[in-house]
């Protein structure tokens, strides 16, 4: 059974908090569901004192990272603040987490940039502490990256059993978990080798998508109904000549037309054409849960106002 179209806003800068507030009160007026912040060391506001202003100067926005990195905190940190967010937003956070894979984050940090299996196996032992200490009782834990010892996590989050995890990746061994653990699967490009070039390009067509869904559905098995399906589009446009704007940027990714216009992490063409679009991809892959990346909000609302909620 499809899930019903909700839509979201990655966004990571405001020129000011009034600039920053406003902004997020007006993608709530247009109908999105959620304000997404990333987690990067580069120009952007950090995401989760972002995401407190943005939920106090809203009622109904939901807010969410898209993704936290997990190399980033340690998980008794990052689960006392996403509650403390949780109980300030009275109830509107989502938790959005992956292994990391940005390389200058980690360069410019110090920060061990290990193996994509060592981060992974991190990242799990990390999912495991973050939910125990959302539960009731005093939670330990004892693994190869982490130890906690009967810590009772404070403040519990408001949305129980805790506030919705989005676990995002373009691998199978990060997807496979995502679809084991989090109730937003978010597929995504590879991002193997630590930075957006030409060749990541081809990890994010529909062909390439579809490979990546099959690995969501055989590992999630019973509970795939349960799971709703996100995706984040990079690049997104309204415009009458749909041809002709596909042109331009597949000779940046050095893709066929195509091969772009097919790719879930792009939208082109009229409101009628992206809402299509949109309909059909839900159905072949099942995505429901939209999220444009950039100050597009004003641009995406007629989409938004013609597929939210059906």
């Amino acid at each position: 059974m499809a899930h019903k179209f909700r839509f979201g806003i990655q966004a990571s800068r405001g020129a000011s908090a009034g600039d920053w507030t406003a902004k997020a009160r007006r993608i709530e007026e247009l109908g999105y569901s959620t304000l997404f912040i990333p987690d990067h060391f580069n120009d952007q506001l950090a995401p989760l004192p972002a995401l407190t202003a943005a939920a106090g100067a809203t009622s109904t926005l939901r807010v969410g990272t898209l993704v936290l990195d997990n190399d980033y905190r340690h998980p008794l940190v990052l689960a006392k603040e996403f509650a403390t967010l949780d109980v300030l937003s009275n109830g509107r956070a989502e938790l959005g987490l992956g292994a990391g894979w940005m390389r200058s984050d980690y360069e410019q940090s110090g920060i061990a940039y290990d193996p994509p299996g060592r981060r992974i196996a991190r990242f799990k032992e990390a999912l495991a502490i973050i939910k125990g200490l959302f539960a009731d009782e005093p939670f330990s834990f004892a693994g190869e990256h982490y130890t906690v010892t009967n810590h009772h996590g404070t403040p519990k989050p408001v949305q129980k059993p805790h506030p919705p995890i989005l676990i995002g990746g373009g691998g199978r061994r990060v997807l496979r978990l995502a679809a084991r653990e989090a109730q937003i699967v978010g597929v995504n490009f590879s991002l193997a080798e630590g930075e957006v070039n030409p060749q990541v390009a081809i990890t994010g067509t529909a062909e390439a998508t579809r490979e990546k869904i099959a690995w969501v559905r055989e590992a999630a098995g019973a509970r795939l109904d349960e799971i709703e399906l996100n995706v984040t589009v990079f690049v997104s446009a309204l415009t009458d000549d749909r041809e002709g704007v596909a042109k331009a940027i597949a000779a940046g990714f050095g893709l066929p037309a195509d091969e772009v216009l097919a790719s879930p992490h792009l939208l082109v063409g009229t409101v009628d054409q992206i809402v299509e679009d949109l309909q059909r991809r839900r159905e072949e892959f099942g995505f429901s849960y939209v999220v444009f990346s950039g100050d597009v909000f004003e641009a995406m609302a007629p989409v938004v106002a013609r597929l939210a909620g059906t």
